[in-house]
């Protein structure tokens, strides 16, 4: 894989952070399947990913709600890769300037259910969006984070012997055209948007980064959720 660059916080509630940088998609979800066996066995700690993607579209387990628009020969014409995968949800798209976010933790050493999970993931990017003065909210019925009538960011989660796979891509500064040939998460008529969409700033990567970092500390290295 790919040199990360690793954060770690040591003790009874480990983390490590892994900043993955521009990753294929296949080599970030290999690296997935590796950490979450080994999880599985406290082989390692948890761990969290923070990764780029070359311009991919997933397609997720519900086949119902994994709708493309273009052909898929044109799309790989394009440059654009698809593959499917086992995480909920239906389509979505990732490219460079979007941060996806792969937590591989035990929800038993977090004291987390399942939906306890998704809401703590999903706290991660209200509490990251918030920092930039966008407000992003949930919305029932229709997974991922919302400002106003646009979606910013998608959430897609399974969970193996209560290890957790994939995760929450946030749209920070990534060419939103690659949405335009899918339907997102099988919603039609679904805009997105994204921070330099919402705040006509350029946004630095870094920071972002930074700032994911911490509030992955603080949201998978205690039961204290973010929001």
């Amino acid at each position: 894989m790919n040199q990360a660059i690793c954060y770690r916080k040591s003790g009874p509630s480990a983390l490590l952070i892994r900043d993955c940088g521009l990753m294929p998609y296949q080599e970030a979800l290999a690296t997935q399947i590796d950490l979450c066996l080994r999880r599985q066995t406290d082989e390692v700690e948890n761990t969290v990913l923070l990764v780029e993607h070359p311009p991919v579209i997933t397609l997720g387990a519900r086949k119902s709600e994994n709708r493309l628009l273009s052909d898929p020969s044109c799309l790989q014409n394009s440059g654009i890769h698809v593959v499917a995968v086992g995480r909920g949800g239906g389509t979505t798209a990732h490219n460079p300037g979007q941060i996806v976010v792969y937590p591989i933790v035990k929800l038993k050493s977090l004291g987390l259910g399942i939906n306890e999970y998704v809401r703590r993931l999903e706290g991660i990017g209200i509490s990251m969006l918030g920092s930039y003065g966008i407000e992003a909210d949930r919305r029932k019925g229709y997974p991922g984070l919302w400002v106003r009538a646009e979606k910013i960011a998608s959430v897609g989660v399974q969970v193996k012997k209560w290890v957790t796979l994939h995760g929450i891509a946030i749209n920070i500064c990534n060419d939103l055209a690659i949405f335009r040939h899918i339907v997102p998460c099988g919603l039609e008529g679904i805009q997105m948007t994204s921070i330099r969409k919402e705040t006509g700033a350029d946004v630095s990567i870094a920071d972002v980064k930074l700032r994911l970092r911490r509030l992955c500390l603080q949201a998978f290295s205690s039961k204290e959720p973010t929001q």
